[in-house]
Formats: structure tokens, sequence, C-alpha cells
């Protein structure tokens, strides 16, 4: 009997379809490798949260990629869920004004950091991996402080 979709034998859509199938799945559940320069992502937005990435100014939608340098502002009322690659999640309230500066995380090569300026405003951070394996890796900054991480959850205002 001929498929009349793909006009393949029924025996041949399932051994030319299983490979496909087992293939898309793998790319699926594999993790983004580093390479493709995401640090982070945005797991849900809710209100005006704006993405400052370079000169471009974008407006945040859940499953956005965050970077290095990129600078995250909330509007007053608003908020963001913020997932790193290592686990470490930050829940931005309104009125806050981030900027990634620097992150790593390379287990194999043993290479950790987490470094978030937060210019004002309020955040909840609760540790990932680097927190765990490397918590000297971990810089939170404000303009009057910096925050060394020893506990694995806290809130952090500033300005």
């Amino acid at each position: 009997m001929t498929d009349s979709v793909t006009g393949l034998q029924g025996d041949s859509v399932t051994r030319y379809s299983a490979p496909f199938i087992a293939a898309l799945l793998l790319c699926i559940a594999a993790p983004l490798p580093a390479g493709d320069g995401h640090v982070a992502l945005i797991k849900s937005v809710s209100g005006r949260i704006s993405i400052m990435q370079g000169s471009a100014t974008r407006e945040a939608a859940g499953g956005m990629r965050l970077r290095v340098s990129d600078r995250i502002v909330a509007s007053p009322g608003s908020t963001a869920a913020i997932v790193f690659r290592d686990g470490t999640m930050l829940t931005l309230g309104g009125g806050a004004d981030i900027r990634v500066r620097d992150y790593v995380f390379e287990p194999k090569a043993n290479r950790y950091s987490f470094d978030v300026y937060m210019q004002k405003g309020t955040a909840i951070y609760e540790s990932g991996k680097i927190g765990r394996l490397a918590p000297e890796a971990v810089k939170l900054e404000t303009p009057r402080a910096t925050v060394g991480v020893r506990g694995t959850r806290f809130v952090i205002e500033a300005g």
C-alpha cells in the first residue's frame, strides 16, 4: 500500500523516519552549546521589560536569550524571571535595572564567573551550580555594595 503523501511504502516510511525522529529528539533534548553566546533565558515576563543589546533595545519576551553585557530594565510594576545556564535564577522586580557583566560556566575546565551589576530596583537571587561549586566566583554589585554569595537565596535592593 502506497502512502499518498510521501509516495513510500509503509515499511519504508518507518525505516526512514525512525532515524530522523531519533535525531530530532536528540537535538531537542541536548543543551544549547556555549558557543551560541547566550548566558541566560528569560523564563517569563509580566509588564514591560526592556533589553538593551549593544545599541538595540527590544521588548523582552519569554524564551529570549541574554548575553554578557546585556542590560535589563523593568518598568515600575513589572517583573521578569531569568534562568542562567547553570540554573541560577534571578527574578527582577519593578524598577530593576541590571547589567550582566560577566558569565562563565565551564565545569569541565573548572571555570566559573557570575557578575551582575544592579543599578537600582529589587531582585531575588537563587544560586545555581556556580553558587554551589564556586561561591567565590559569584558577584552581585550595586552602586554602594558588592555582595559575595555564601547562601543560596536572598533579596537584593539597590538605589
